[in-house]
């Protein structure tokens, strides 16, 4: 079965940080592009972090920058993604969702995306 589970979601105070981790169970996309997206409330889904498949290559949105980390662990018996998110404030607070694609990792920056996991929610609170 495909499929993305997120976890480590949570309510962490202005200035502390989270890991998120995504398991791909499968090993579905252990050779895929991988990322994270996130959608606070009423806004659009955002694009936020993203990974080649060889965990090498990596690129932010603006807004992230210096403050969070993307990456990924395929050698074990699960492909595992993460986001280390640090120096957290009120804007950071959405629903953060793991994301795949088997295009090049800048096309998952931009939306092309085969799998999306069910979402995290991450509250900051101040």
């Amino acid at each position: 079965q495909v499929q993305l589970v997120e976890s480590g979601g949570g309510l962490v105070q202005t200035g502390g940080s989270l890991r998120l981790s995504c398991a791909d169970s499968g090993r579905s996309f252990s050779r895929d592009a991988m990322g994270w997206f996130r959608q606070a409330p009423g806004k659009a889904r955002e694009f936020v972090a993203a990974i080649d498949w060889t965990g090498t290559v990596t690129y932010y949105t603006d807004s992230v920058k210096g403050r969070f980390t993307i990456s990924r662990d395929s050698d074990n018996a699960k492909n595992m993604l993460y986001l280390q998110m640090n120096e957290l404030n009120a804007e950071d607070t959405a629903v953060y969702y793991c994301a795949a694609t088997s295009q090049p990792w800048s096309k998952l920056a931009t939306g092309t995306i085969d799998c999306w996991g069910q979402g995290t929610q991450v509250t900051v609170s101040s």
